[in-house]
């Protein structure tokens, strides 16, 4: 499915879709009660007149809040039967007949693959092939069920198909950004295709994995997925990503999906999946984007399901092995480079979206990362410049592992080098074998200074399990 380029957003919509969201979030029932009563009693009389002409609004506004639970929609089940007991993961995507190419197999048959025993016993994956042929759908899920009957057997795959007759209103819609009217209801059908997904899936597992029909999987990504949902105990997430491309690697509480469900059904006809997937996440206070790398999913796909068109995005991000993940234990980080916007230190070391950004990058300038308890380090990988500032790497310096840390907390008082840069990047292993034990600090430092600014794109950290 294609994946649609970034364009900006209208503050307009922004404050429109915050109203009535919240007004959802509270969780009142709409049975038996004018939703003009209940749900608008409190907003401005002409903000409400405007929300409700909207063609169709007031019949979706009734009818969505009985889509919070996967038994007031008809599902026709394909394949498969559904699991007594909760999964840690539930893998969803949604397929339509593409006028070239068919990846379905080979998505399903990477995602299998690439998960151990042990792994598939957490998890189910759900596909809701969502073509208005209902013969094309037949054919894909015998097609489906002879190739991966093992799996069908035992309950990891699921095969399912929400019925035309629920879907609003796909003619006339709204041609927000100048898109053709085709491409409008591609997209506006595709919005119903996932909420729909979403609601037959809340109930089968802890987390829910959005991907396409397209995708490569890397290796154990379940037990990667695993490791980055406990970094984030405590924290009030909404998404987690696990690849910079549409809506691929999305990650949500499945406890969340009925609101994303509804959420997609309000705005079907507004704009594509994945910009409103953004508003979901804004509007649950996430405001940072919370991306793990290296990416867990390749797109592989060259046709789009939208007319045939040559697609050839790729996540340069991506590795085959997810085991490979870093650890990065919690950390302040501190530079005595002059930082450029908001490209903080921070972004180099942590889950956030970009990368450190400093100027004017002079010999003796440090980049420092101090741990909130000591660590034992194994293995450390610096990667700097972009594909977008090729020039902008570090030309030459030293990695450093330190103890003693400083009073002010920002700098340890005794280092030893451990390795040298080059061509901007660095990677040393079986550090736990020569270097000082437990390590307090780590510190990138410029040893000879030059004119062009410097990026850290990632400090990825392993440590020793104990």
């Amino acid at each position: 499915m294609r994946c649609s380029p970034k364009r900006s957003l209208t503050a307009a919509f922004t404050a429109s879709c915050l109203l009535l969201f919240l007004l959802l979030l509270r969780g009142s029932s709409w049975q038996g009660q004018d939703p003009q009563e209940v749900e608008f009693r409190d907003l401005p009389s002409d903000m409400v007149l405007k929300m409700l002409k909207q063609e169709g609004a007031l019949r979706i506004l009734q009818d969505v809040d009985e889509l919070s639970a996967p038994r007031n929609i008809s599902y026709q089940l394909l394949a498969g039967s559904l699991s007594p007991h909760k999964k840690f993961l539930a893998v969803g995507l949604a397929s339509v007949r593409r006028p070239r190419g068919y990846y379905l197999p080979a998505t399903l048959q990477s995602l299998f693959k690439q998960s151990s025993e042990e792994e598939l016993q957490e998890m189910v994956v759900v596909v809701h092939l969502a073509d208005a042929d209902p013969g094309w759908n037949a054919q894909v899920a015998a097609d489906i069920s002879h190739r991966f009957a093992h799996h069908i057997l035992l309950g990891r795959l699921v095969l399912i198909h929400a019925p035309h007759e629920f879907y609003p209103t796909l003619e006339g819609l709204k041609r927000n950004y100048n898109d053709p009217e085709e491409r409008v209801k591609f997209r506006s059908k595709q919005n119903v295709d996932y909420a729909f997904l979403f609601t037959f899936a809340a109930n089968l597992s802890s987390y829910y994995l959005m991907i396409e029909d397209d995708v490569w999987s890397a290796k154990s990504f379940l037990t990667a997925i695993r490791k980055a949902v406990a970094s984030q105990e405590g924290s009030n997430w909404a998404t987690l990503e696990f690849s910079k491309l549409g809506y691929i690697g999305k990650l949500y509480r499945s406890s969340d999906l009925p609101r994303l469900a509804r959420f997609l059904l309000l705005f079907y006809q507004e704009m594509p999946c994945d910009w409103l997937l953004v508003h979901f996440r804004l509007l649950l206070t996430q405001k940072d984007v919370i991306r793990f790398k290296p990416s867990l999913f390749q797109h592989m796909g060259l046709y789009s399901s939208f007319q045939g068109t040559v697609n050839r995005l790729e996540d340069d991000e991506f590795e085959a092995d997810a085991m490979d993940l870093p650890d990065n234990p919690p950390a302040a980080v501190f530079t005595s480079m002059l930082v450029f916007e908001n490209y903080e230190p921070s972004k180099a070391y942590t889950t956030a979206e970009g990368y450190f950004w400093g100027k004017n990058p002079a010999a003796g300038s440090v980049f420092c990362i101090v741990f909130h308890q000591p660590a034992r380090i194994t293995r450390v990988r610096v990667r700097t410049g972009s594909n977008e500032r090729r020039g902008d790497f570090l030309r030459a310096g030293v990695l450093e592992l330190g103890r003693g840390r400083r009073a002010d907390g920002r700098d340890c008082s005794v280092y030893i080098t451990v390795g040298t840069f080059e061509k901007g990047n660095l990677e040393q292993q079986g550090l736990e074998k020569g270097a000082p034990s437990p390590v307090e600090c780590v510190r990138i430092r410029v040893t000879q200074s030059q004119s062009e600014w410097l990026i850290i794109q990632s400090v990825d950290i392993w440590t020793a399990r104990t």
